[in-house]
């Protein structure tokens, strides 16, 4: 693979190796290119490595303004990332005289628009609710999954509500996040054989109706600065367990985000800020 130019961002810390392939078809990543890249102490990529890498392309979709190729940190593909379609977004906003921009990803389509200085928001569509859609290994309600942390009659964690954003998602609530320890228990749900998928994990705090401070542990990443799906998902699955108000503020360890959950259309909306780092050459 000849020399190419890619930007390094983030969106709340949550950091994205982005290359621009609209101009060139034969572009291509392996599972084995992108671990290599996205590693913690890559040549490329620094000390912090990157969450995800992420491939700008042609869009199939008629609308779409870009198609956005997402892939995690231990090399596998992935259908959405929130925080990626903010960044995608600003760069395409950048190029057109449109208001909005429409990113295209396999989840779906995303309607994002400049919501101030280095604010994108996203409108991130109806959530999954139904245990197919998340999807979980059999039938039941996802308000409250059965999966326990801890004793059996004394669990340190349980009752998560489960929901997808065009990823699995399981969202626990927390008044103490050292005795949740997000760490360890993250990647033992992320394989959980209810998750025919895997599935990423959110530790959440509520501190007030409009106020809530998130851990995500990420599937095929590990513990993140950010994950805007992740946010999305904690809030929905709050209002569900009538914990939060539908409109939150959420606190994660690289930044905030302001996640809405629209009665009127049923529609989550993300708002969220943006950074260009750098321009680096692989």
């Amino acid at each position: 693979m000849r020399a190419m130019k890619f930007l390094i961002m983030n969106g709340a810390g949550n950091r994205f190796a982005v290359f621009d392939a609209r101009d060139r078809a034969r572009f291509e990543l392996t599972s084995e290119r992108v671990q290599a890249l996205a590693k913690p102490g890559s040549s490329t990529m620094g000390p912090k490595g990157a969450d995800q890498v992420i491939v700008m392309r042609t869009p199939k979709a008629q609308d779409a303004d870009v198609f956005m190729e997402i892939w995690n940190q231990k090399g596998g593909e992935v259908d959405a990332c929130g925080n990626a379609t903010r960044c995608i977004a600003w760069l395409v906003l950048r190029e057109v005289d449109k208001d909005e921009v429409i990113v295209e990803t396999k989840a779906g389509l995303l309607r994002c628009r400049s919501a101030g200085d280095m604010q994108i928001a996203v409108d991130m569509g109806p959530p999954r609710l139904e245990w197919d859609q998340v999807p979980l290994k059999e039938p039941m309600h996802t308000h409250h999954i059965d999966v326990k942390v801890g004793p059996i009659d004394n669990p340190v964690l349980s009752n998560p509500g489960a929901v997808s954003m065009g990823n699995p998602h399981c969202v626990f609530f927390v008044e103490d996040f050292e005795r949740a320890r997000p760490d360890k228990v993250g990647p033992m749900i992320e394989f959980h054989p209810l998750f025919p998928e895997q599935a990423n994990v959110g530790f959440a705090r509520i501190d007030a109706p409009g106020k809530m401070r998130l851990k995500v542990w990420e599937r095929g990443v590990g513990m993140t600065l950010a994950c805007g799906t992740g946010a999305c998902a904690a809030v929905v699955a709050a209002v569900r367990q009538k914990r939060t108000a539908r409109k939150v503020e959420v606190e994660v360890d690289g930044g905030t985000l302001m996640i809405e959950w629209r009665e009127a259309d049923d529609h989550v909306i993300m708002t969220g800020p943006v950074e260009l780092e750098q321009e680096a050459v692989i």
